[in-house]
């Protein structure tokens, strides 16, 4: 089940308060701006910056141009 739409439109960075978005497989949400990748595990985003994936400028882009 995806991630319903209420959710992501309130759902912000909690490093930088900044604003997410979802990975083309729904399996994540990423800050462009911290490069920071948030995992989606059985439907619930694990908002937890200490389990947050750091994001190479490469992987970022590749996620931006994948994004949903």
């Amino acid at each position: 089940m995806p991630i319903d739409q209420e959710l992501l439109d309130i759902l912000a960075c909690p490093a930088c308060k900044g604003d997410l978005f979802l990975t083309k497989d729904q399996a994540g949400l990423v800050c462009e701006k911290c490069m920071l990748k948030y995992e989606i595990k059985d439907d619930i985003p694990i908002m937890l910056i200490d389990e947050a994936l750091k994001l190479s400028p490469a992987e970022l882009q590749t996620a931006k141009k994948e994004a949903v």
